[in-house]
C-alpha cells in the first residue's frame, strides 16, 4: 500500500515563482524534445540537450565543457561519447593544446541543430496564439529581467 502525501493543509508546500518556472522549463524542454524525436532526431534527449546547448556551433574543447555543463567530467564523457556514436558530433585534437580535445559537430549534428531552431521558434508561436501578443510581450520582458544578474 502507498501511502499518499497531504500537502494540503498546515505543512503544504508554497505555490512560489521558482516551482512554477520549473514547471513552465519542464513543459517546454519536454515539447521540444518529443518534436526533435517527430524531427527524425530519435538520438535527442533531454540529458543530450543539456550538453549540446554548451556546444557552439562552431565547436568547444572538450575541457570547457565541463565547466560549461556543470556535471562531473565522467557524465560529459558518457554523453559525449553517446552522441559521438550517433554520429551528431566528432573529437578532434586540440592543435593548441596536445592532450586536449575538440568537440565539433558533424553535418548530421549541424542539421540537428538547425532543426531545433525552427522546433523552437514554433512552440514560440504556439505560446503567443495561447497567451496572446501582450501577455507573451510581458512574459518575455519579465524573463529577461530575471534573468538579468542583480548587485548584491
Amino acid at each position: 500500500m502507498v501511502k499518499q502525501l497531504d500537502e494540503t493543509g498546515a505543512g503544504a508546500l508554497p505555490d512560489h515563482v521558482g516551482w512554477r518556472l520549473w514547471q513552465a522549463s519542464r513543459a517546454w524542454q519536454a515539447e521540444f524534445a518529443e518534436a526533435m524525436r517527430a524531427a527524425g532526431h530519435g538520438w535527442f534527449s533531454e540529458s543530450r540537450a543539456g550538453l549540446l546547448g554548451h556546444i557552439p556551433r562552431r565547436g568547444a574543447k572538450q575541457a570547457a565543457l565541463i565547466e560549461r555543463a556543470g556535471i562531473s567530467k565522467q557524465a560529459v564523457q558518457q554523453l559525449l561519447d553517446g552522441l559521438e556514436a550517433e554520429g551528431v558530433i566528432e573529437r578532434a585534437a586540440d592543435p593548441g593544446d596536445r592532450r586536449g580535445k575538440l568537440v565539433i559537430y558533424t553535418r548530421k549534428g549541424l542539421e540537428a541543430l538547425d532543426d531545433g531552431d525552427r522546433i523552437k521558434l514554433d512552440i514560440e508561436k504556439r505560446y503567443r496564439e495561447r497567451l496572446g501578443e501582450g501577455p507573451f510581450a510581458a512574459l518575455m520582458a519579465a524573463l529577461r529581467g530575471l534573468a538579468e544578474p542583480q548587485g548584491r
